[in-house]
């Protein structure tokens, strides 16, 4: 503590010592020097940032399991109060010149769960803000109008805002109804536990009735597993009944619930025209590795965990095996098929990261055509016999798929596509379904118009 006695920080600690009696207080063990529990002044030296590691009695409903649920309504209910609750606003910079800085601290969240390091500057349930059999845990930051040096009464100004900000917590938390503390925890064991299920049911996801993937972006969530509900109109998903839709019972709040299930073992097709909500569709199961709080439109969307992407991106190689789609090297390369060194291409790195998530066995593997190499994905009349696309693959050599799912978006891939075992079609946001057996129909006649159109060509005759 030597170097910093003259400093803010090396005040925070007298500070903090004299918050410690209260409902709302220090949680004294949590406290981490420099890292949750600090007080400096900016790089703009107009404000005095703070972090205090607080502990608070859980209010009934709170604790046990699916705490995280409860812990992020206590979280939201702290933010939505700090524009009528004064003795908050430190939370969100008030006063000081530059509040925008700590906008993460009230930016809405409605992720209560993650795998993932993503939004990591926010605030939402973690490690450092839980519910446990004690209470709950926060680490509350904010920032003060800069009070000047660590003077007597600066300091004592200082300890009486933190004061009225651990009561003003304290008051909030309280107000909170146990009811939606419950239904909260309920929701939160409604994912884990059917997350926990669904290799037993032969299925890698479940999408709900009434799942809302659409997604919308801000400056500080602009990812789209942490990204909040779209607003505006939003059409809810619902299983076509073609695709045989599955009916689960939820273990937290004892409700049933029907949707699509992702089965274990098949290639799915997720097919329809351009901007009709292909990709995010994608992006919603990848998140439904997450745990997501009411509203969020994710809630009743659980996947397993370990999905992995494949896509297209140049980049250097070092041993990688392409030898599932590539029989010989293209120039350029050194080494073999299953070990390629050299500056790969986009079908290279993607035929790369195909086999790498097929030798790890993981559950479910997604393509999405707008990040492809789509000459890895189908075949083409001037491809060379070197390469073995997807779509070639599937149809000749579907095992080498082993226990591994595969979902892919796609437009304008028919080939690939007919080799799907289902196919889910979306057209106006809303979803359909076409039998494979149907859409090879379709194909084969498509393809044999060309076949006339091109025959007509070479005969001179009009197109």
């Amino acid at each position: 503590m030597s170097g910093t006695e003259g400093s803010w920080q090396g005040q925070v600690h007298r500070i903090i010592a004299g918050l410690e009696d209260g409902r709302a207080r220090i949680d004294r063990g949590a406290v981490r020097n420099l890292v949750n529990t600090y007080a400096v002044r900016s790089l703009d030296g107009t404000a005095l940032r703070f972090s205090l590691p607080v502990f608070l009695p859980a209010p009934a409903g709170a604790s046990g399991r699916g705490a995280d649920g409860a812990a992020g309504i206590l979280i939201e209910a702290i933010k939505a109060a700090v524009p009528v609750e004064r003795d908050l606003g430190p939370i969100a910079g008030a006063g000081t010149e530059h509040p925008r800085h700590s906008l993460p601290n009230v930016e809405p969240v409605t992720l209560i769960a993650s795998g993932s390091a993503i939004g990591t500057d926010l605030w939402w349930p973690n490690a450092g803000n839980r519910i446990d059999g004690d209470g709950l845990r926060l680490v509350v930051r904010g920032a003060l109008p800069y009070p000047g040096p660590p003077t007597p009464g600066a300091v004592k100004g200082v300890a009486e805002c933190f004061a009225a900000l651990l009561d003003a917590l304290d008051r909030v938390v309280r107000r909170v109804p146990g009811r939606d503390l419950a239904a909260a925890r309920d929701l939160s064991v409604d994912q884990k536990e059917l997350r926990r299920a669904l290799p037993g049911m032969g299925l890698v996801a479940f999408v709900a009735d009434g799942t809302r993937p659409a997604r919308r972006f801000t400056d500080l969530r602009c990812h789209h597993r942490i990204a909040g509900p779209k607003e505006g109109v939003h059409i809810p998903f619902s299983c076509p009944r073609e695709l045989d839709p599955v009916e689960v019972e939820l273990a937290g709040s004892g409700r049933t619930v029907t949707g699509l299930g992702v089965r274990r073992r098949e290639v799915f097709a997720v097919a329809g025209s351009n901007a009709e909500g292909k990709s995010t569709f994608l992006h919603a199961l990848i998140a439904g590795e997450d745990d997501h709080a009411a509203g969020d439109g994710r809630e009743g969307l659980v996947s397993v965990n370990g999905i992995a992407r494949a896509e297209a991106g140049e980049r250097y190689l070092a041993g990688a095996d392409v030898s599932l789609f590539f029989s010989r090297l293209p120039p350029g390369l050194s080494g073999n098929p299953e070990a390629a060194t050299g500056q790969g291409s986009g079908s290279l790195v993607m035929a790369h990261e195909i086999r790498t998530a097929l030798f790890a066995a993981v559950p479910l593997l997604i393509l999405d055509e707008d990040r492809s190499a789509t000459n890895l994905l189908v075949p083409g009349c001037l491809q060379g016999d070197g390469v073995m696309p997807l779509a070639t693959l599937l149809a000749t050599r579907r095992e080498a798929l082993g226990e591994t799912a595969l979902l892919f978006a796609a437009s304008s891939l028919d080939i690939l596509i007919a080799q799907a075992d289902r196919i889910l079609v979306l057209s106006g946001h809303e979803a359909h379904a076409i039998d494979p057996r149907e859409f090879r129909r379709r194909l084969d006649r498509h393809l044999a118009e060309m076949r006339e159109h091109l025959a007509r060509r070479e005969g001179g005759g009009p197109p």
